[in-house]
């Protein structure tokens, strides 16, 4: 794999000085040049379509303001702000440097993804998916269940519960979709609902790793019986079990 960064010194020092120069000139900055600065480049490549169409942004940015950009759409420089505008203009009437730009759109963007391409765009890890209450369930009364989505890539989910076989919308509440830190993400919804004896709740998980949806099923439990005859409070086991899805930049003259 070879990942393609543009270095092209002679553009690059070219660039820089350009910015110096631009700083020197009063009414291009109205102050003093600063002792100490930041200078940053940051070069995006927008896909559409894989690469049916691709755009580029390689953005300048001087003491964390953006002060110019390219456009591959608009094939130009174009300003930010004023110190921006001064370079902009500049760069937009060299040929050679607008060619080279417009070029990083398959020499940059194109081949990356293309090298790239294997272990991001097209990468696939399959969720793990667990159901569980959120404390005992108690029949009759409101309870909270938990379906847990974990260790996925990509970040695209769709998650879905069921009651008797029945897509439920009331009560249904989501977290925030979270990354992991390590290219994988989880997210947790909950449902909640008035059990009743005998109601079976499935979570349904569809995501682009999976070739058919995870279904994980929740009837096993100890749901409290208030109204028990007895007056005491009993527990009754509900019938079957738990199943589970295991699952660039020229620098601007300042």
């Amino acid at each position: 794999m070879r990942v393609t960064i543009p270095r092209n010194p002679g553009t690059v020092a070219g660039m820089v000085m350009a910015v110096f120069l631009v700083l020197r000139i009063p009414e291009a900055h109205c102050r003093d040049i600063p002792k100490n600065f930041v200078y940053q480049f940051k070069g995006m490549c927008y896909f559409t379509n894989g690469t049916e169409h691709v755009r580029l942004v390689a953005r300048q940015i001087y003491n964390k303001e953006e002060i110019l950009h390219f456009d591959s759409d608009l094939g130009e420089f174009v300003a930010v702000t004023e110190l921006g505008r001064v370079c902009a203009e500049i760069w937009n009437t060299q040929k050679d440097l607008l060619a080279e730009f417009r070029a990083y759109v398959d020499t940059l963007c194109r081949h990356n993804y293309k090298e790239t391409a294997g272990f991001t765009v097209q990468r696939r890890v399959e969720p793990t998916v667990t159901v569980s209450p959120a404390s005992t369930e108690a029949l009759n009364h409101h309870n909270l269940l938990v379906c847990s989505v974990t260790d996925f890539y990509p970040r695209q989910v769709k998650v879905k519960w069921f009651r008797n076989q029945q897509e439920q919308t009331a009560g249904v509440g989501f977290t925030p979709l979270t990354q992991n830190g390590d290219w994988t993400y989880q997210i947790h919804v909950m449902l909640e609902t008035i059990p009743q004896l005998g109601d079976v709740y499935v979570c349904h998980v569809d995501h682009p790793s999976l070739q058919s949806p995870i279904t994980v099923e929740w009837r096993k439990g100890r749901f409290i019986d208030p109204t028990d005859s007895t007056g005491k409070k009993k527990f009754r086991e509900s019938a079957g079990s738990g199943g589970g899805g295991v699952r660039l930049h020229p620098l601007c003259p300042m």
